[in-house]
């Protein structure tokens, strides 16, 4: 892990063993991330990266393992997808001054032998303490393939308490408290965007353990048109999960049927991205 923080914001360790996503995120002395108390799905790839601060699934597959298209030994997409354990090759790092910034790529291998390549830049806005992430991911192999992305931004629940709610335009009555659903927890996945609107916004929040900050995520709605929100409280459990998503949740099939999976053509490529900050 690579510590990775500016004048203000959230201190950060990046992973480069697994797409540069985020391990620990630290405000003051508080870590984030959820470590440990996470569900084991019995994937070693997602158990490391469930653990850390932020995560990402794709680009070929997001969700449960379902089976490969057109496959005769019974292949699946591993849960997920392919993206973690690929580790990431830095081009450009700067974390001495004001700012922070880091570029990375990450060729990466698909479930059906195919490859693409993710190209990573984050950076952390030194007076507003914002951190910001772009990607673009480009099909490298030889066939056109259906991208889908997810990002996994997990938060200890044992710094929650009773004050703390979820607050966005797109939640039921524009927000609840973060225990949503029946116990010990759940998920749902609901379009993020207004009409009208390029960016979604959600904050989950005021978090006493770090000083009564919010936490605010935004994300384009056009290539992350859903938000997918999930918690489990089953020990040793104790997570929740903020998690934009290219697509609904629905199987593979479906989406294929519908025609909403979509195709990348071999050359193409496609750009995600999210901000996040503690306010």
């Amino acid at each position: 892990m690579k510590a990775f923080s500016a004048a203000n914001g959230p201190r950060l360790f990046l992973d480069e063993s697994s797409v540069l996503d985020i391990g620990g995120c630290f405000i003051g002395d508080v870590d984030l991330s959820p470590g440990r108390a996470i569900p084991d799905d019995g994937d070693p790839r997602i158990d490391h990266s469930l653990e850390g601060f932020l995560f990402t699934c794709g680009p070929d597959h997001i969700r449960h393992p379902e089976a490969v298209e057109g496959s005769a030994d019974g292949r699946k997409y591993p849960l997920h997808g392919s993206f973690s354990s690929h580790p990431a090759e830095i081009l450009f790092w700067d974390a001495q001054g004001t700012d922070a910034e880091c570029r990375a790529r990450v060729p990466v291998t698909l479930a059906t032998g195919e490859t693409a390549l993710l190209e990573r830049h984050w950076r952390i806005d030194g007076a507003t303490g914002e951190v910001s992430l772009s990607d673009k991911v480009t099909n490298t192999g030889s066939k056109p393939f259906p991208p889908v992305h997810m990002y996994h931004m997990n938060v200890g629940a044992w710094l929650f308490d009773d004050n703390v709610r979820l607050t966005g335009r797109m939640l039921e009555g524009g927000g609840f408290p973060w225990t949503f659903g029946k116990d010990p927890g759940g998920v749902f996945c609901v379009p993020a965007g207004q009409e009208g609107e390029h960016w979604a916004e959600i904050a989950l929040g005021p978090i006493a353990a770090i000083g009564g900050l919010t936490l605010k995520v935004k994300f384009p709605t056009d290539t992350l048109p859903y938000l997918q929100m999930w918690r489990n409280q089953k020990a040793p459990a104790h997570v929740l999960g903020i998690e934009p998503v290219s697509h609904r949740a629905a199987s593979r099939y479906e989406l294929t049927e519908k025609g909403e999976l979509g195709s990348l053509k071999p050359g193409e490529s496609v750009e995600y991205g999210l901000r996040f900050c503690f306010v």
